[in-house]
């Protein structure tokens, strides 16, 4: 009975009698490969075509569909550990990684680069760069943001940014958008920052560069990397003057705009940025 058995197990794997190979004959077999093979090209020629359908409809220097917040983000630099800045004035090694984060992020905006690339734009208006038709106008221009428009904390006068004497500096951008315009009626949008309400005491007088804490407007819109090759992202930078000391701060720094609103229902952070200071000094 098992010789019988194992027999019939060869034969239904292959039968020397009807040469069939797991019940079916080669010619079985073919037609089966041959109709997977033309099914799969098929497949495959389908997603082809519709890839390249799709990339007819992109543009290389703008997004087609822009499904985005209506207000941007906002960042800091020297982003510290998880956007907390703490530093103790009379120890250079706990400040000087946030002077040289500043050093290096800062250098594309020195003076003498961005006279040679960019261009001195008349402010409080739009830098708008329309194409012609089908025309392309790239690369378009972009307006210089000095280096120096910071003043105290560019780095230039005080090369420690104010972390030697537990005045620091932080510097506050826009995340980018292609085609943004921040405002209306020649009204630049600026930052505010203060301590949250636990703190409010604590934080002490601001300076705000450039003055007001303004984006400009001559900055707007944004075209994109390759469209707009040489663009500099403008900048706000805050300086913390009295801070109190030897204790944590919660700072919120928001956008104010006639177009933009701080927060949404979608991310309650756009707009907005919040982070923690700690001046340690003995």
């Amino acid at each position: 009975l098992r010789k019988g058995s194992s027999s019939e197990w060869r034969d239904a794997f292959w039968n020397p009698r009807t040469h069939e190979l797991l019940g079916r004959t080669a010619s079985s077999w073919g037609l089966i490969l041959l109709f997977y093979l033309v099914f799969y090209l098929f497949l495959a020629g389908m997603f082809v075509l519709t890839m390249y359908i799709m990339l007819l409809t992109l543009d290389d220097y703008k997004p087609t569909w822009q499904d985005r917040l209506a207000t941007p983000g906002m960042m800091i630099h020297p982003k510290g550990d998880q956007l907390e800045i703490t530093f103790s004035v009379s120890e250079t090694e706990s400040w000087d990684r946030f002077t040289q984060t500043l050093n290096t992020f800062l250098s594309p905006y020195n003076d003498s680069y961005q006279v040679q690339m960019n261009d001195n734009c008349p402010p409080d208006q739009f830098f708008i760069q329309e194409d012609s038709g089908e025309v392309r106008n790239n690369p378009k221009r972009s307006c210089q943001f000095n280096r120096s428009m910071l003043e105290e904390c560019a780095g230039i006068s005080d090369r420690f940014y104010g972390y030697s004497r537990g005045q620091p500096c932080v510097l506050i951008k826009l995340n980018r958008v292609i085609g943004m315009l921040p405002g209306k009626n020649g009204q630049s949008p600026y930052v505010t920052c203060g301590a949250k309400r636990e703190d409010g005491d604590k934080l002490g007088p601001l300076a705000y560069y450039p003055p007001n804490g303004t984006f400009n407007l001559m900055y707007y819109p944004y075209y994109g990397k390759k469209a707009q090759v040489n663009y500099t992202q403008p900048l706000v930078a805050v300086k913390f003057l009295n801070a109190s000391v030897n204790t944590d701060i919660n700072v919120e720094c928001k956008i104010n705009s006639n177009t933009l609103e701080a927060g949404s229902e979608r991310d309650k952070f756009a707009g907005r940025v919040s982070f923690k200071l700690r001046i340690n000094h003995t």
